[in-house]
């Protein structure tokens, strides 16, 4: 009797998007590489773990399907031994011609192989071998059910501390707006009248968009496109280290914002709180490179103002709590399969940190969800970006190429903003 009592109390839902996440039609991981500047500790980094990730609920429970909810996905407390989950290959060093191909082809076996459900759904690799970017490296593998990309985030913070202050922890630079205390308040009556008025009707164009998609339209057909049923496909993952500031160049001559994902304060929540936006890609020729930015950028703005994230999220949560788990699935597998690729990126640390006292030279990730055949991560650090390519090989046989498309398309795009003189904008 006891121990039932104490079943029923420690059980936890997951989170609806959590509940898709380990549905039998889904296979949906996040695999993070941190480059380091010094060799790697392996008994530094187990001791770390067990004084941060083990306090987290997620880290030290596994994923059961509870019978007296109807088979019902919850978090189920266990004793968590971390050794068994920070593993140290043993390598035959003198083997390894290209350490660069070798990291490549073993982040992608990790990232393809399917996780053991029955335990703790985490893991963290261990490699002291020398790349171009770092000295070693650490290779995480998390099962999206823990958490979207803002919270493990949010978990490397918690994880580390500044190189320049060894007892702080890291801080971002917060998007700071101007308000001006000047202004007269019925022009402020006016503008806020306006604002949504502008919600309402770009909430409702959007949303009328992502509902047609979801049920009608899809994307033109190529080979990127995916087919309900290929969620579970073998992807290679690569990653790309190019400069932040040509970036923030391109943005400060285009008058663009550079959202803050862990701003100092913010109430965000640990889970998946994720939303969709359905983002149209220009492809049409064009002889000025910088029309596609402006594209981007009247887009973006548009799907701003739209409440069209909140409410998908909201149809989904709605749907399975009404229909069921499948009514959800089949939704969430329109959306994948009627579009041709998933984009995120992730703002990361603007200053040089250490995690479990090993400087950071890197951060990258990707995220394997869908059937699609190309998904494209960026994550920043400091004055780095890194591009982060997950693609299926059938499809797009050399990804390296892919990621030498996207820096000569940036390329591009600055050496516009230098000829037409943009670059002298005040910034």
């Amino acid at each position: 009797m006891a121990r039932e009592k104490q079943k029923t109390i420690t059980m936890k839902p997951l989170s609806p998007v959590s509940q898709l996440f380990v549905s039998p039609g889904f296979y949906c991981v996040i695999v993070f590489t941190l480059g380091f500047k010094t060799r790697c500790n392996p008994s530094a980094i187990v001791e770390g773990i067990k004084n941060t990730w083990i306090k987290l609920p997620r880290f030290s429970s596994k994923v059961v399907m509870d019978d007296k909810k109807n088979g019902e996905a919850v978090w189920v407390p266990v004793s968590v031994r971390v050794e068994d989950h920070v593993i140290v290959p043993d390598l035959d060093h003198s083997n390894i011609e290209n350490p660069d191909e070798f990291i490549q082809d073993y982040t992608s076996n990790l990232a393809n192989t399917p996780m053991d459900m029955s335990r703790p759904l985490w893991e963290f690799h261990v490699l002291n071998i020398k790349t171009s970017n770092a000295e070693s490296l650490g290779i995480g593998k998390f099962h999206h059910s823990l958490g979207d990309g803002m919270s493990l985030m949010s978990l490397l913070y918690a994880s580390s501390r500044k190189t320049s202050d060894p007892d702080a922890l890291p801080t971002t630079a917060a998007t700071r707006k101007h308000v001006d205390t000047n202004d007269k308040a019925w022009w402020l009556l006016v503008a806020r009248f306006w604002f949504i008025i502008r919600v309402i009707i770009t909430t409702a164009t959007e949303m009328f968009k992502s509902l047609l998609t979801v049920c009608f339209m899809r994307d033109t057909k190529t080979p990127l496109l995916g087919k309900l049923g290929d969620e579970i496909r073998p992807r290679k993952i690569i990653h790309r280290i190019v400069s932040f500031d040509d970036v923030k160049f391109v943005k400060n001559a285009m008058e663009m914002d550079l959202a803050d994902m862990m701003a100092k304060g913010s109430k965000c929540r640990w889970g998946n709180f994720m939303g969709v936006v359905l983002f149209p890609l220009w492809i049409k020729s064009e002889d000025d490179p910088l029309e596609y930015v402006r594209r981007a950028k009247a887009t973006m703005d548009m799907k701003k103002v739209s409440m069209e994230t909140l409410l998908l999220y909201g149809v989904i949560k709605f749907t399975m709590k009404i229909f069921g788990e499948k009514a959800a699935e089949t939704i969430a597998k329109k959306i994948f399969g009627h579009t041709t690729l998933t984009f995120s990126n992730v703002l990361g640390p603007n200053e040089e940190i250490s995690f479990f006292q090993h400087p950071i030279s890197y951060v990258a990730a990707s995220a394997l969800v869908g059937p699609q055949a190309l998904i494209i991560h960026f994550v920043s650090y400091v004055n780095k970006l890194i591009i982060n390519l997950a693609v299926d090989t059938a499809v797009i046989p050399d990804p390296h190429l892919l990621c030498d498309d996207l820096i000569e398309s940036l390329d591009l795009i600055k050496l516009a903003i230098l000829e037409k003189g943009l670059h002298k904008m005040e910034v």
